[in-house]
């Protein structure tokens, strides 16, 4: 089976993005001297999965700045050809995400970079998330797009660990917790 793991920042109020997208507040705050652990997290992944927004976002840069397969989640896009600068390094899909995940494990993916805010929710939702690493930069923007949507139930995590950066940023790497006899449901008798 193949695992979901997200890499992700966040403003301190809890929002991924500016109403409309924008993310200068992150990139004003980005520090080439310190390693916040992008290369060390992505060095194990097969595949990074990222929404519409997101693709939208980041095919407005210069440069690609992938180096696996990419797969971009979306009804919109799903129909639609692949820039031509971009063919073979990512691919549009409408399926959803846990048919996704059990395709890319046919495939021999073992693990995936989840990327972009309504994105994560549904892997969140739909319980395929492992770990997550969130690093926090100190500001407040007020409103923006939210990393965490709303849930069925509560998901527990379990931190694993947290480090703070001569910026302000604060990283906390949060695994899965184990369900415990409290929150499964009860064993029927045999």
């Amino acid at each position: 089976m193949a695992t979901a793991h997200v890499f992700i920042a966040i403003s301190l109020d809890g929002f991924i993005a500016r109403p409309d997208g924008d993310i200068d507040w992150l990139l004003q705050r980005d520090d080439p001297s310190e390693d916040h652990g992008y290369p060390a997290f992505i060095a194990d992944k097969d595949v990074i999965v990222m929404g519409r927004g997101t693709y939208e976002k980041v095919s407005t840069f210069d440069t690609w700045f992938y180096d696996r397969p990419v797969v971009v989640l979306s009804q919109q896009l799903a129909d639609s050809p692949v820039p031509e600068a971009l063919e073979g390094k990512l691919r549009f899909s409408r399926l959803a995400p846990a048919a996704l995940m059990e395709e890319l494990a046919r495939q021999g993916v073992h693990r995936v970079y989840v990327d972009g805010g309504q994105l994560v929710q549904s892997f969140l939702r739909e319980g395929l998330v492992a770990d997550m690493v969130i690093t926090t930069v100190p500001v407040l923007i007020g409103s923006g797009r939210p990393l965490f949507g709303t849930l069925e139930q509560d998901i527990d995590w379990k931190l694993e660990s947290s480090r703070s950066f001569a910026s302000g940023l604060v990283q906390s790497t949060y695994r899965l917790a184990e369900p415990s006899p409290l929150n499964t449901p009860a064993q029927a008798d045999t």
